[in-house]
């Protein structure tokens, strides 16, 4: 392992992999003016995700006053305290870009449904013994 490996290794200790393309995040950045230092939360679409390693970038779309707004964000940054999934996305896609063009209702992405086994199913596959 090289020294440029070990620093992104150490880098990208946080695992941040925890939302795919097609969810709505809500993103704590932090923000610093002067000497405050303050969080602001940027809610939205994740749209694309581009590169790969510790230079990973992630697009976050929203709507604000009708108007499209969108951020990247460097997946591995000091300056993200966390990424909340608000609700996971079903898409078939890796970039949403046709997004762009939709209003309104056509901009919405389907829900994911995760679905969680029943506690009498659960029990009766583990092994008793």
């Amino acid at each position: 392992m090289n020294e440029i490996q070990a620093i992104e290794a150490d880098q990208m200790k946080e695992e941040r992999n925890a939302f795919n393309i097609g969810d709505t995040v809500k993103v704590h950045f932090k923000i610093i003016e002067g000497k405050t230092e303050r969080v602001q939360i940027y809610e939205g679409l994740v749209i694309a995700f581009k590169n790969a390693r510790v230079g990973k970038t992630f697009t976050v779309r929203k709507n604000s006053y009708g108007v499209g707004v969108e951020r990247v964000f460097p997946l591995y940054s000091p300056r993200i305290a966390k990424i909340e999934v608000v609700r996971p996305g079903k898409v078939r896609r890796a970039k949403l870009y046709y997004i762009r063009d939709k209003i309104g209702k056509a901009a919405k992405i389907k829900e994911l449904i995760i679905k969680k086994k029943p506690k009498a199913k659960a029990e009766a596959e583990t092994p008793q013994g």
